[in-house]
């Protein structure tokens, strides 16, 4: 899990990665008030909190906007939870984020602006979208939900790491950073500095028990090299603290985890979160390049060894199968099962095909059939191996075949996981509909 750096980006800009489409807008604002810099808005509801909204803040609100008679975003559909982001300055006058500084929580409004500063300006796009007529305007439909300062988040998560340390019960003074670091198991060996490869299991939460990771989900523990930039500084610190073996928890104030931008909707700014380590193993700098080197050159005999051994195997495959057809040019073997009696396939003609991919000695890759899909591409454009290409390319609809395809016609010496290199492939395929 990489740290985030601290970025500010304009919430608006992601938001507005919406399909847009174009009907019908009344120019005359009947009930509308205006400001002096010429924001119409119209509130619906007025809430009695007398708290404004000021750049900075963190809001939380529903959002809906439209253009003409066409929903262009909508919160509640889109994304199933309020927006929530650091207010920002206004981009020009009269744009929505001074519409919602206008707002207290509680409040709900709808505000007309400008389409060409809109898209220009807020949006950040190079030029008005083409069916946005020139000077028309887009409206805003918000409900202010609740509003933060800085200075009250802060207070916010003093106030619940204070009462976390204290429910469980934990008694260890934090560090100058303000980490809270409790030792659960005690770990032997070498001391972890610049350099020292980590192999690392651990949980990360937030304090009020929500999981954000683990890579005991994925299975493995998690391998980087201490000192450079791998999760927070929080994070970092803790490690630093363990030996091989060791197992700790880390309590990381927001100052040194995600801070006052938090991250994405998993993290919220200034949130204390809650990290479960323990040390699976280290690495000298010096063991670690030289276990590289030797894992590496392990990878290029194996290579070499399916290379030189491609051939033979083939051969072999030939013989037990007692397959006697010759192949092609490029090395594929084309076995018909069955003749189809529709459409030809051909170059630029988008078929459907099912399939089933084998290696030479009965490994199953990949089958369409095990997932009822069948695969659809088109033919002659390179979007498949240049055995597929060619072979589909000799079927007619309701035919079958076995496609027998050679390395230097699939994916040659590069390795494909369940396809090592250098690898023969065996394809049945059954051609199901040319377009």
């Amino acid at each position: 899990m990489q740290s985030m750096k601290k970025v500010f980006v304009n919430p608006l800009v992601i938001v507005m990665l919406v399909a847009l489409t174009m009907l019908a807008c009344s120019s005359k604002y009947a009930g509308y008030d205006k400001t002096d810099t010429g924001l119409y808005y119209k509130l619906f509801k007025v809430s009695k909190d007398t708290v404004k909204a000021k750049a900075g803040d963190w809001v939380s609100l529903t959002m809906r906007y439209a253009y003409k008679d066409s929903v262009l975003f909508d919160s509640k559909s889109a994304m199933g939870n309020p927006l929530r982001f650091q207010l920002p300055a206004s981009e020009f006058k009269g744009d929505i984020y001074e519409g919602i500084r206008m707002m207290s929580p509680g409040d709900s409004a709808d505000f007309i602006v400008n389409a060409d500063s809109l898209f220009l300006k807020t949006f950040r796009q190079p030029k008005r979208p083409p069916f946005v007529d020139s000077n028309s305007v887009i409206h805003f439909y918000i409900s202010l939900l609740s509003v933060d300062s800085p200075a009250t988040m802060i207070l916010k998560e003093e106030e619940a790491l204070k009462k976390y340390i204290e429910e469980k019960k934990i008694t260890v003074s934090p560090t100058a950073s303000g980490l809270y670091f409790i030792e659960t198991v005690q770990g032997k060996g070498m001391k972890i500095d610049s350099g020292i490869w980590v192999k690392a299991h651990f949980k990360v939460s937030l304090i009020d028990g929500k999981q954000i990771f683990s890579s005991y989900d994925k299975g493995e523990p998690m391998q980087f090299e201490y000192g450079k930039r791998f999760d927070t500084p929080g994070f970092e610190e803790g490690v630093g603290k363990m030996l091989k073996g060791g197992k700790a928890t880390a309590v990381v104030p927001s100052k040194i985890a995600f801070g006052e931008m938090g991250r994405g909707a998993m993290v919220p700014p200034y949130s204390t979160i809650v990290y479960e380590l323990e040390i699976v193993d280290l690495q000298s700098k010096a063991d670690h390049d030289k276990q590289l080197a030797e894992d590496k050159k392990k990878s290029q005999q194996k290579v070499e060894t399916n290379k030189q051994q491609e051939g033979s195997l083939m051969k072999k495959y030939l013989n037990d199968k007692k397959i006697t057809t010759s192949p092609t040019a490029s090395g594929l073997i084309y076995i018909e099962k069955v003749k189809g009696t529709g459409a030809k396939a051909s170059a630029g003609k988008k078929v459907k095909v099912h399939y089933t991919g084998t290696l030479l000695n009965g490994t199953k890759f990949d089958s369409s059939r095990d997932r009822n899909e069948p695969f659809e591409f088109t033919l002659g454009q390179g979007q498949v191996i240049k055995g597929w290409d060619e072979g589909i390319a000799m079927m007619n609809v309701g035919g079958k075949a076995t496609l027998i395809i050679p390395s230097n016609i699939a994916y040659g010496e590069r390795d494909m996981g369940t396809i090592p290199p250098f690898s023969t492939l065996v394809f049945d395929v059954e051609l199901l509909g040319v377009n």
